[in-house]
């Protein structure tokens, strides 16, 4: 049988969002994992539905090569740990389809577009990076940067928050450790500079979820930004990343523990890394009853326009999503990728080649479909793709502190 899609890490997280959003529109899906926890539950409630699961290990080049050819499907939408992303653009690249992740660590991130010329070759399409940051942020700036003649400075990040101050694990844990214990580097004035974890600290107000801290934090868009803008004369690239007060002591607790640690460890015999022995114990944790999330994506983007400095504030916020409630923000990163691994399948996207959203996706195009999805874009304050305001963005806890017209 012929699929539609062939979903990679599909009993992870952001497998289960993504393959749920495709069997809701009534595509075909062939669901893959190392693991069938999860994604066995999720087919069972789309018995009608025309899905299979498949047991993949990534780390055998050959048998996905082989998966991903049986399956039929053009498109192949990674949803696994970010480690296996060279491993599947090979694949992909071996089985003429096209392809899209979640993102990763810069290096990885390069390593996959200097494989521009094997997709171009093959006549297909590869975008690293269709989430929420990267992924939205990245259209954003794209958007933003046709209004300026120079670029100078980007900022951007997200902040968000939830309407029970309970801790919830947020997506990829794992990531979110890693980003707050590495040594973030940053684009300063044209270099790459390197600073300590959790030094540089912004402290602003954001729309519809109020004063937050966010760290400076090493993230993929660092590269993607300066690699494409460059050009443009952007010297300046900084990314930010906002936990509410009451999930930040708890990340940091597990930090101070140890627990981000990867480097195994002797317990009782046996070989195994802190975080390895963390996991499960996360997986467990569910959230309260009535638990919403709401977050705001932003790009901050400085430059010259006519001779006069200009600055654009670019912000997404992303609100809960009736029957998502589960999935809290993790949404706009799985509904984000369904979104790109379309625009591939229906011809909106066509450029053959390996690239970051911001090379290739149409801006006003994706702000459409976000918009379906409840999404509001923001440009300096005016929403531009809910001109008609029927979505509704409401604050998840009133406050004078921060402004969400």
């Amino acid at each position: 049988m012929k699929y539609d899609f062939i979903v990679l890490g599909a009993d992870g997280m952001q497998g289960l969002i993504v393959t749920k959003d495709l069997l809701q529109k009534g595509y075909s899906v062939l669901a893959a994992d190392l693991y069938r926890t999860k994604i066995s539950r999720l087919l069972k409630q789309f018995k009608n539905a025309k899905a299979v699961f498949k047991y993949i290990d990534l780390r055998n080049v050959e048998k996905t090569i082989k998966l991903i050819k049986s399956s039929g499907a053009d498109v192949v939408i990674n949803c696994a740990d970010m480690y296996w992303n060279l491993n599947v653009f090979k694949s992909c690249i071996a089985a003429k389809v096209h392809c899209i992740d979640l993102g990763s660590w810069i290096e990885l991130t390069r390593q996959q577009l200097k494989m521009d010329k094997d997709f171009k070759e093959i006549g297909k399409t590869a975008i690293t990076g269709c989430g929420s940051v990267p992924g939205i942020g990245n259209v954003m700036l794209k958007y933003a940067s046709e209004k300026f003649d120079q670029l100078n400075g980007v900022e951007v990040g997200f902040s968000w928050d939830s309407n029970i101050k309970k801790f919830v694990v947020p997506f990829s844990m794992k990531s979110i450790l890693e980003e707050l214990t590495y040594d973030p580097r940053i684009v300063e004035n044209g270099k790459w500079v390197k600073h300590k974890p959790l030094q540089i600290v912004r402290e602003k107000n954001y729309r519809a979820i109020g004063r937050q801290k966010c760290f400076l934090v090493q993230h993929p868009e660092l590269f993607t930004f300066y690699y494409y803008f460059k050009n443009k004369g952007l010297q300046n690239v900084k990314f930010f990343a906002g936990f509410p007060e009451h999930s930040l002591p708890k990340i940091q607790a597990l930090i101070d523990m140890g627990f981000h640690s990867d480097k195994p460890m002797t317990i009782e015999g046996a070989r195994i890394a802190p975080f390895d022995l963390l996991a499960p114990v996360l997986k467990r944790l569910n959230s309260p009853k009535g638990y919403k999330e709401q977050e705001n994506l932003w790009v901050e983007i400085s430059g010259i326009k006519n001779g006069a400095q200009k600055t654009i504030l670019m912000e997404c916020i992303v609100p809960p999503v009736r029957g998502w409630e589960d999935s809290g923000c993790n949404i706009d990163t799985g509904f984000t990728a369904v979104i790109m691994a379309e625009m591939i399948k229906n011809g909106r996207i066509k450029e053959p080649g390996s690239f970051a959203p911001e090379a290739i996706v149409p801006p006003e195009d994706f702000f459409n479909e976000i918009r379906k999805r409840n999404f509001v874009v923001y440009e300096n304050g005016k929403a531009i793709n809910n001109e008609d305001q029927k979505i509704a963005i409401d604050p998840l806890k009133k406050s004078e502190e921060y402004a969400v017209s």
